[in-house]
């Protein structure tokens, strides 16, 4: 039976299409939770602001927890699912725990902190930062899920719509935005008179901030471009792919090396090699469009390649 919720217009057919969501969230806030207890126990001293972050990680896991457990229940109850499922109170819920894990993950996966991680950014505590980073990409989903009942589209589908490449360059955005924001922790950290590390440590390391700081400005100006005309040109756009190609090449064999910053499995490490990916899967776009327009036949016999379409269906 389809019914539709007179406060947000979202359509609703039996169970809520983020059930599975609230229980895939249920499931990493409980992994989390036990692993913060763990590291607390564990690790009971150290500095104020490291119990402050462990009780932190706690809180928000554990708050996430209940929240996800009542509402699960809920969904199983006929009435509780009218009262839960595409209320605003539903989309104010989504939007807190989105905000408590942001947080959670920008602290649990920082070296200064060492929740998650070490001094080098290496992995210690592998549920705490993998269940952590499951958790916010759920949150994220649910947002989207929510946004495109409430509108009643596909939100994702229209912003993809409006231009092709759109989603790769705003996830190389996000890579390049960590990239930068780790390497400029450590750093700060390591490369300081009273710390005694190798100076090819810290070379790399400033490295690692310019190709974040030169990936995060050719994304952010081509993913604007796209927002506000919903097209980019396509040479610009084919040269800053190959540009960052060539960086993140670069990029990956300086920081991942063995005598990188990225060395070890962590945020580094992982986002140095998402940035390469990405930038590679923006290259072989942009050629393959280049291919299509050379055989497609000219309409205006100009020989100019077409920039992309406004009724386009997406990228890659």
């Amino acid at each position: 039976m389809t019914s539709t919720n007179p406060e947000t217009g979202e359509t609703i057919g039996g169970r809520s299409p983020r059930f599975m969501h609230w229980c895939a969230l249920l499931v990493f806030a409980t992994i989390t939770m036990g692993a913060s207890v763990e590291e607390r126990n564990t690790n009971p001293g150290g500095s104020s602001t490291s119990i402050k972050d462990q009780r932190w990680s706690i809180f928000c896991s554990a708050a996430t927890f209940t929240l996800s457990i009542i509402i699960v229940l809920m969904h199983l109850h006929p009435i509780g699912a009218t009262l839960i499922i595409g209320t605003k109170v539903e989309g104010l819920l989504i939007l807190v725990l989105t905000a408590f894990w942001t947080a959670t993950v920008s602290i649990v996966s920082d070296a200064r902190h060492g929740l998650a991680v070490d001094e080098s950014g290496v992995v210690t505590n592998g549920n705490l930062y993998y269940f952590s980073w499951a958790g916010f990409v759920c949150a994220i989903m649910m947002c989207v899920s929510f946004l495109r009942g409430v509108f009643g589209g596909d939100v994702v589908g229209e912003f993809k719509g409006r231009s092709e490449r759109l989603t790769p360059w705003s996830a190389l955005l996000a890579c390049q935005m960590i990239v930068m924001g780790t390497c400029a922790n450590i750093f700060d950290q390591d490369c300081t008179p009273i710390v005694d590390v190798p100076v090819a440590f810290c070379t790399r390391t400033k490295f690692g901030i310019a190709i974040g700081c030169i990936g995060v400005a050719f994304s952010l100006a081509v993913v604007g471009i796209k927002i506000a005309t919903s097209s980019a040109p396509f040479m610009l756009e084919s040269l800053f792919a190959i540009i960052l190609t060539i960086l993140n090449g670069f990029g990956v064999a300086y920081l991942t090396s063995a005598k990188g910053p990225g060395t070890g499995l962590g945020n580094l490490y992982y986002f140095s090699w998402g940035s390469l990916l990405v930038s590679v899967m923006l290259c072989v776009s942009v050629v393959e469009q280049r291919n299509s327009a050379r055989s497609a036949p000219q309409d205006a016999g100009n020989g100019e390649i077409p920039v992309e379409p406004l009724d386009s269906d997406g990228g890659i």
